[in-house]
């Protein structure tokens, strides 16, 4: 069971090329989420400091192997006064399994506003999984220990008016992580993989399909901490022709939209 500090390990091999630790791991294949954390790490080594990473856009392209490490190769696009643009592939076996580009933004003052955090059950009023062990809680204790997550009871969630599916998780870090706010982006987007394609099986519970990311896009909008509490909010507005698109806003204890994140996931019925 990893901890985050090896999920997103990165070793650079020369000015824009990187290689990223595997990890042991139960799946049949590399986490999504591992491969953008690691290169969304990757990206973030060849952008100065004072560009904060704002969004992020990737295609998963092949199955990872898991159990072998993948190389990140940055293209640095662009490198304004404002706003600095990479775009990172990941390679496995010469063959490009996943293609991401990031943008970073030296933040501005502008107008503000944010979408209201539904009113739902607080954390601490969800079962902890490692207090009820599901044959699938249990797995999901072997592989994402670290992680406490905690998916809100149906009847628990806060309905959306015209909403097709949706579901509601409350998440952090186990662990106290380092105070650089890197840490905590790169988390987050390691994390915000985690249940999000479940949201489009909410109102298909027993249909047995075959699931996987196929893209994943982000945006961080507020500043927030990985190891603290936080809301994802997920909506399931459409699934056909063996695709499903979700959503998610994610915010803190305290209200604030801290990221948004939109994913389009394969939910192909299991053949015979």
């Amino acid at each position: 069971m990893a901890t985050i500090e090896q999920a997103l390990l990165i070793e650079r091999l020369e000015k824009d090329i990187f290689r990223g630790a595997s990890t042991e791991t139960q799946l049949e294949r590399t986490f999504g989420g591992q491969v953008a954390g690691q290169a969304l790490v990757s990206a973030v080594r060849t952008v100065d400091p004072e560009f904060k990473v704002h969004s992020l856009h990737g295609y998963f392209l092949r199955p990872g192997n898991p159990f072998a490490p993948t190389v990140y190769l940055v293209d640095r696009i662009r490198d304004g006064r404002s706003f600095v643009t990479r775009r990172v592939t990941g390679v496995q076996d010469g063959k490009a399994i996943f293609t991401m580009s990031a943008s970073f933004h030296t933040e501005d003052a502008g107008i503000e506003h944010q979408d209201t955090m539904p009113d739902v059950p607080a954390p601490e009023d969800i079962p902890d999984p490692e207090s009820v062990l599901t044959p699938e809680r249990q797995w999901l204790l072997r592989e994402w220990g670290h992680y406490d997550i905690r998916v809100l009871p149906d009847d628990l969630v806060v309905r959306r008016p015209g909403s097709a599916s949706q579901q509601q998780v409350w998440f952090r870090y186990r662990e106290r992580l380092p105070d650089d706010a890197v840490i905590h982006v790169c988390t987050l987007a390691y994390m915000s993989d985690m249940t999000l394609l479940g949201s489009s099986k909410v109102i298909h519970p027993d249909e047995p399909t075959q699931t996987a990311s196929l893209d994943h896009a982000m945006w961080f909008l507020r500043p927030f901490r990985a190891d603290e509490w936080l809301l994802y909010d997920q909506t399931s507005p459409s699934a056909g022709f063996g695709r499903a698109l979700t959503q998610g806003r994610i915010f803190d204890r305290a209200g604030n939209m801290v990221a948004a994140v939109v994913q389009e996931g394969l939910t192909r019925r299991l053949r015979d």
